[in-house]
């Protein structure tokens, strides 16, 4: 039953496939309505755009760049970066609607993060520059000359948003970070671009390592101290499962914190200031976590009522910021939907169970502190109080 419930589920998986990919839109289906013909087109891989050329071996490329599902209140860029494969140096044509509905299109060399998009010369001519916006899709043609930058080309292409006819900054996560590769003009191969491809691993990497440790690993370990030290039989197992897992969680957290670092220094022109914050904050708490354990007092100190008040006070609250900067990092990173609600079910999980053990622990120390109640009260006998003397003052009668 259960082998054919899967080849049920992998056939219907097949065949959903199958529509989307056959209704998926794809550039050599395209046609232009002036007529224009380009032997070579090529669908690039986020924001819905497609870039349709003419090359020969001159160096001349005529494109026509297309930017499909734009508003009218939002600009796009195509650019070719003959230095690197990044956003920094690339040489850029940008194009929208302005706010009396003509187009605007122009020539913009980018050479900061952040950049406004300023009108200059590129490094390269660029002649029959025009643009035109219909149907809720922007195109770019122009004819570029690139005698001397060989056949293999360093792409990006953007999007943003505008305030009046001003571009502004575009987003900084998803699709917008990824929207770089490279494009061979005589194979018509397109790739992703080294650095794009790598940046968006590591990324990948950090995310991993903070969930698992600062999100997973640390409320683990917090219910294990909270709820098994409350049996004698588990003492002392539950202190060195608890600490196992807390060290455990530290050495994986500074791992995913130190990728973070190595990512905000190969992107000084996209900061995170809230997530960068809470991640610097949490790596200092629990390092004085870590610390704390070997200043630990004895348990008949004087002082280690006021150490448990700090060891708890700073874990709860690491534990908390922990998972507040994981879905931080949920929006930055924009996975698939499947793994943010992975994580909130295991949440969930975890909070339940702990809701559970609240209470039976609970119900354990009452009970606990009602029989130890019960075996320090006195006893006599046949009415006798604790002196051997009944209620008329007399001895009982010895057998």
């Amino acid at each position: 039953m259960a082998r054919m419930l899967f080849k049920l589920v992998l056939s219907l998986s097949l065949f959903v496939s199958l529509i989307l990919s056959s209704n998926a839109q794809t550039c050599a289906k395209y046609a232009f309505s002036s007529n224009r013909v380009f032997r070579s087109c090529t669908d690039l891989p986020v924001l819905n755009s497609f870039l349709h050329y003419n090359y020969d071996s001159s160096g001349k490329l005529e494109i026509a760049y297309r930017h499909t599902g734009i508003t009218s209140s939002r600009w796009v860029a195509w650019a070719i970066n003959p230095t690197s494969t990044g956003m920094v140096g690339s040489q850029a044509l940008v194009a929208y609607q302005q706010t009396d509905g003509s187009m605007r299109v122009y020539k913009s060399p980018i050479t900061q993060y952040q950049t406004p998009l300023r009108e200059g010369d590129l490094s390269f001519d660029v002649s029959a520059l025009s643009a035109t916006y219909a149907n809720s899709e922007i195109i770019i043609f122009a004819t570029l000359e690139l005698s001397n930058n060989g056949t293999t080309l360093n792409q990006v292409w953007q999007e943003g948003a505008l305030s009046g006819n001003t571009p502004q900054m575009h987003a900084t996560s998803g699709a917008n970070v990824q929207s770089m590769g490279t494009l061979n003009l005589v194979s018509g191969e397109a790739g992703a671009a080294g650095g794009g491809s790598s940046r968006l691993r590591k990324r990948n990497i950090h995310g991993v390592l903070n969930t698992v440790s600062w999100g997973i690993l640390m409320p683990i370990g917090a219910i294990i101290a909270r709820y098994l030290k409350v049996f004698k039989s588990a003492d002392p197992a539950w202190f060195y499962l608890h600490a196992s897992c807390q060290f455990s969680a530290y050495v994986v957290g500074v791992a995913g914190w130190g990728t973070g670092l190595k990512l905000g220094s190969e992107s000084p022109g996209i900061q995170y200031d809230a997530h960068r914050t809470i991640g610097i904050i949490l790596f200092c708490l629990a390092t004085l976590q870590v610390f704390a354990l070997l200043l630990r007092p004895k348990p008949d100190h004087k002082l280690r009522f006021y150490w448990n008040i700090y060891h708890h006070l700073v874990g709860y609250t690491v534990i908390i910021l922990s998972v507040i900067n994981i879905f931080k990092g949920f929006d930055i990173l924009k996975p698939e939907k499947k793994w943010k609600n992975a994580y909130i079910g295991v949440i969930v999980a975890l909070a339940f169970n702990a809701v559970m053990l609240e209470a039976y622990t609970w119900f354990v120390v009452v009970r606990r502190k009602r029989s130890e109640s019960a075996g320090k009260m006195p006893h006599g006998v046949n009415g006798a109080n604790g002196n051997g003397v009944n209620s008329r003052g007399a001895r009982p009668q010895q057998a």
